[in-house]
């Protein structure tokens, strides 16, 4: 969090199949208030809709573990939070809940900040439920630091 204390940027997220990992993780840090909005778990689609606007039809045509739906999660962070930088994650965590094509351990994290396009990570970790939901948030916090680095440190004065 040091990287967004020294850019003057402040940090929101929109979490799915992390359930809260991730904004704890972020918390764990002394200081995090400073730069931390704050976290939106948005675990059933319906949450995902009513609290964060990702449209339904993105939903019922690309679901939930997808591109589409992670851009829309933290488009709709960014909307409540005013955030410099908005994160998203939406996975398959399992042990159930897979298909063949998007098998357990499916994750997609898509980063969102006004000085660069949106940017959408897609992952297929192996392991149980904890070690993928343990790997999508240290994938995240990895989106987070490449984002924050592509913004120059603010400036005094």
């Amino acid at each position: 969090m040091r990287d967004a204390h020294d850019r003057g940027c402040t940090i929101a997220l929109a979490e799915s199949c992390t359930g809260g990992l991730l904004g704890a993780e972020i918390t764990g840090v002394p200081g995090s208030s400073a730069v931390f909005w704050g976290s939106v778990v948005s675990y059933a689609n319906e949450a995902k809709c009513s609290l964060l606007g990702v449209a339904l039809a993105t939903l019922e045509t690309h679901g939930a573990v997808s591109e589409a739906a992670v851009l829309e999660m933290a488009e709709g962070v960014r909307r409540l939070s005013k955030a410099d930088v908005t994160l998203s994650v939406s996975g398959i965590a399992g042990p159930g809940g897979g298909t063949e094509d998007k098998p357990v351990g499916t994750v997609w994290i898509s980063c969102v900040a006004e000085w660069t396009n949106p940017i959408s990570r897609h992952f297929r970790f192996s392991g149980n439920r904890g070690a993928v939901r343990r790997m999508a948030v240290e994938e995240s916090l990895r989106l987070i630091r490449h984002v924050l680095g592509m913004r120059s440190p603010e400036k005094p004065g």
